[in-house]
């Protein structure tokens, strides 16, 4: 996580620290239990055109209908 100084904007990496940005693709690299849903989003995973937030450390990604807000960690660009 780190904030660009001269324009204060938060710079969104991967889990293996490449940038990321909004429109961009990312691959789950763990399986993940979705939290109220029964659901499991599955390792290899790709979701294209995410979005970043005002978080580092989270992106947003469509499936369908519905978004979910995944960790940086667990993702990595595809």
């Amino acid at each position: 996580m780190s904030i660009d100084e001269d324009e204060w904007t938060v710079i969104t990496k991967d889990s293996n620290g490449n940038i990321l940005k909004d429109g961009d693709s990312v691959v789950v690299i763990k399986d993940l239990d979705v939290k109220g849903a029964k659901a499991t989003i599955k390792r290899g995973t790709t979701y294209k055109n995410i979005r970043c937030t005002s978080s580092a450390e989270e992106v947003e990604v469509r499936e369908g209908k519905s978004v979910w807000v995944l960790k940086t960690c667990f993702v990595k660009k595809g």
